[in-house]
């Protein structure tokens, strides 16, 4: 079972208007209303690709019983823990000559709450695996990701990590099965601005000495690599298409490549990756199956 955690969960109001008048009332040509969070949108794409998986985390109030029901709707199991007051947060995205995005803060995560999620990590069991993704909300220890890899170390689970800065650095030492920055994440843990991928190649490989398993590297146009738990390195180009949604394809590539590990061969889990990836980047929401098998059979 692959398990993902997502803090702070979001109901995103996409709008589209053909310009925003201050002070004045203005009408929309379109919106669209959108569930998820990193953790909560791997979750979305490994029940695509057909792969067991639980969304974990914390919801609150009605927003955070729209985010948990329309997981359910689609099948997926969930586990979230419902705290006591606050809502889970709003976030609104304004497209017209450009896009403006409004992001709520979302409810405070107590030490009792807390306690409540470190047990269900004591429900998981060897080969599961545990996916850590996004931002750590302030009402958390900053330090959360460290203290989760060091309570399910040496239990044989699985961990994949999708952060950056000090957040990915400090959870090296315990071996993470997968980390994913994107190439920009990766320069800037290193205080490089990365150009091409043969630089990224240089410093994933540091990231792999200093304990990851594997790392995976999304490069935008330039596709993604990965430098496998073997020292070999793989390579892909970039998927061709129309791009009409950036949020959530990081996402759906680390999700991608985890349901690729169900094979055992990293190349093939890179592809998958890419192709899942690619696919949300050209939908409106988060890819479906058909998509993503379509540009993996042209990889």
């Amino acid at each position: 079972m692959i398990y993902t955690v997502t803090f702070n969960p979001a109901v995103d109001l996409v709008v589209d208007t053909a310009e925003i008048r201050h002070g004045e009332l203005n009408r929309l040509s379109g919106e669209q209303i959108f569930f998820g969070g990193k953790g909560i949108n791997v979750s979305v794409i490994l029940h695509e690709l057909g792969v067991p998986t639980k969304a974990l985390g914390f919801i609150a109030g009605f927003t955070g019983a729209a985010i948990e029901q329309s997981l359910q709707d689609r099948g997926i199991s969930t586990g979230f823990i419902r705290l006591p007051t606050g809502f889970s947060r709003i976030n609104v995205k304004i497209r017209s000559d450009g896009e403006t995005e409004l992001n709520g803060s979302g409810p405070d995560i107590g030490e009792k709450p807390l306690e409540m999620f470190f047990g269900q990590l004591d429900e998981l069991s060897e080969d599961d695996t545990l996916v850590l993704a996004g931002s750590v909300p302030k009402s958390l220890p900053s330090d959360i990701y460290e203290r989760i890899l060091r309570h399910i170390s040496g239990r044989g689970i699985r961990a994949a990590v999708d952060a950056s800065g000090e957040l990915l650095m400090n959870v090296l030492k315990y071996k993470p099965f997968v980390v994913k920055p994107n190439i920009y994440e990766l320069g800037g843990m290193f205080g490089k601005q990365l150009r091409s991928a043969d630089e990224a190649v240089v410093y994933a490989v540091k990231l792999k000495e200093a304990g990851a398993r594997n790392v995976l590297v999304s490069m935008g146009g330039d596709g993604a690599l990965l430098i496998d738990e073997n020292g070999r390195e793989y390579r892909c180009g970039v998927c061709r298409g129309t791009v009409k949604n950036s949020v959530g394809a990081g996402d759906s590539m680390l999700a991608g490549f985890l349901a690729g590990c169900e094979k055992g061969d990293y190349g093939y889990a890179l592809k998958l990756g890419t192709a899942a990836g690619g696919a949300t980047a050209f939908s409106d929401g988060l890819a479906d199956k058909e998509l993503i098998n379509m540009l993996l059979s042209r990889m």
